[in-house]
Order: C-alpha cells, then sequence, then structure tokens
C-alpha cells in the first residue's frame, strides 16, 4: 500500500451487539504453552483456564482428564487431542 492510498481507521471486521461467548478458545490457551510439553505440566500451568465447548465452559484440567497423551511433541497434536475430548458443534453463548 502506498502513501497516496486513502486508509479506513474503522474496524477489519464488524462486531455485533450479540451475547458474549464464555471461556478462552484452545487456540489462545495453547498459544501460551511452549512446547514439547508434557500433560502434567499443562494441567498445572492452564488447568484452571475454562475453555469454550459447545456444552458451555470447561476447566481445561477437566478435559485433560480424558486424554491419555503423555507429552505433546506439537500445539496441534495437543489440539487435536483435546479436540477430540470437546467434540464439534457450536458454542453456548451467555
Amino acid at each position: 500500500m502506498s502513501d497516496d492510498e486513502e486508509t479506513d481507521d474503522g474496524p477489519a471486521v464488524e462486531l455485533g451487539e450479540g451475547d458474549s461467548v464464555a471461556g478462552a478458545p484452545l487456540a489462545r490457551v495453547s498459544s501460551r504453552l511452549t512446547w514439547g510439553i508434557e500433560h502434567s505440566t499443562i494441567v498445572e500451568r492452564e488447568g484452571d483456564s475454562d475453555i469454550r465447548t459447545p456444552d458451555g465452559p470447561q476447566p481445561l484440567a477437566d478435559l485433560m482428564a480424558d486424554v491419555d497423551v503423555p507429552y505433546f511433541e506439537h500445539r496441534r497434536e495437543f489440539e487435536s487431542a483435546v479436540r477430540g475430548v470437546l467434540g464439534d458443534g457450536p458454542v453456548a453463548t451467555e
């Protein structure tokens, strides 16, 4: 973009005024961790974080209780394992 072009100072995406969504996206929580990491270290550091799920927000520690992987080499490995537990579907709003 050159200096001669006009810029729009408004937001790139218009935000609605609907209900908010409780809990944090899984990707936000996983971005705070360094990979590779042990299952127990994730629970220790981020276990209290509420994750958005189709059934409403749930503590990550509760979701991790159903994950049988002891060590995650990569972020995508972790996210895939947790998504396998939390399931698919629309996330509930408040």
